[in-house]
């Protein structure tokens, strides 16, 4: 287990080193800003779609290393995908990181690298708060703040 927790952590210092995905996406179609005021973290997502799929997806902003990388392997990961698909990765990695029971595991593939965020519950808001930018970016909304 030491090994593969060792290989998560370099997947996550990788994409917050060298995030991906890491632009401003014009022209967009949706787009919100994402705040963490306890950790700093601050993000903008930008999306366009291709009728009910996420055709492209970029991030803009600046946070710690497991915010930048939850942006950076999620908008990896959403490319291509249809809303409804969104919306069960998005279940699933929140189950995920809040150390909820159940969930798919493989259908999250390289996400599963923050499985080992639910210990540090401080950090889960970190993890999180791309995601749910993302959302509310879909749900034209302007802004989330995680609190």
């Amino acid at each position: 287990m030491p090994d593969l927790r060792e290989l998560y952590q370099e997947v996550i210092l990788d994409h917050s080193k060298k995030p991906r995905n890491y632009r401003k996406l014009e022209p967009a179609d949706r787009h919100a800003e994402g705040n963490n005021p306890l950790c700093g973290d601050r993000l903008t997502l930008y999306v366009r779609l291709d009728g009910d799929r996420i055709a492209d997806v970029g991030f803009e902003g600046q946070g710690c290393a497991i915010s930048k990388a939850s942006a950076s392997l999620m908008t990896d990961a959403m490319k291509g995908k249809t809303l409804r698909e969104v919306e069960g990765l998005f279940d699933a990695f929140h189950g995920l990181v809040t150390g909820a029971p159940g969930g798919d595991r493989k259908a999250l593939g390289k996400l599963a690298v923050f499985a080992g965020v639910s210990e540090f519950p401080a950090r889960v808001k970190c993890a999180i708060l791309p995601w749910h930018t993302l959302k509310a970016a879909l749900e034209e909304k302007d802004t989330v703040t995680m609190e």
